[in-house]
């Protein structure tokens, strides 16, 4: 089951260093810019995974996953559920993503299962801003 206590989302939040934001934007007022911009805010490493764009936020702006080339805390995604199953296998693929987070309205029960069994710690359905925010904010 996905992570819901507090007690383990403020683990997460607390332990993670950087975060792969799948998905990022560059325009400003989308949750997929403004969610970003407030990690860095708060220290985040945020790494920005945007085919499209070279640069989000000022930062490079890898192609998929597979090419962030930085150690990975928290797989942060905001695409469409039908998206999730491969974000997982590209999580999977990675030795240093123990956490997919998938913000409001992203659920993929089965991704989500085989993301578990496979021994990561999802999170589903919540705004790592907004939890950020009431927990430690």
């Amino acid at each position: 089951m996905p992570v819901t206590s507090d007690e383990e989302i403020r683990r997460i939040l607390t332990t993670a260093e950087s975060i792969a934001v799948v998905g990022c934007s560059a325009t400003p007022g989308k949750a997929a810019h403004d969610v970003p911009r407030y990690l860095l805010d708060h220290g985040y490493e945020v790494l920005p995974v945007n085919p499209i764009r070279d640069e989000v936020l000022g930062r490079r702006a890898f192609d998929s996953l597979t090419e962030v080339d930085e150690p990975v805390g928290v797989v942060d995604v905001f695409r469409p559920s039908g998206e999730v199953a491969g974000i997982v296998d590209e999580t999977l693929e990675r030795e240093d993503a123990p956490v997919i987070w998938t913000q409001l309205g992203i659920r993929d029960r089965e991704a989500t299962d085989r993301a578990e069994t496979a021994g990561l710690t999802v999170v589903e359905d919540r705004c790592i801003k907004v939890d950020h925010s009431r927990l430690l904010g």
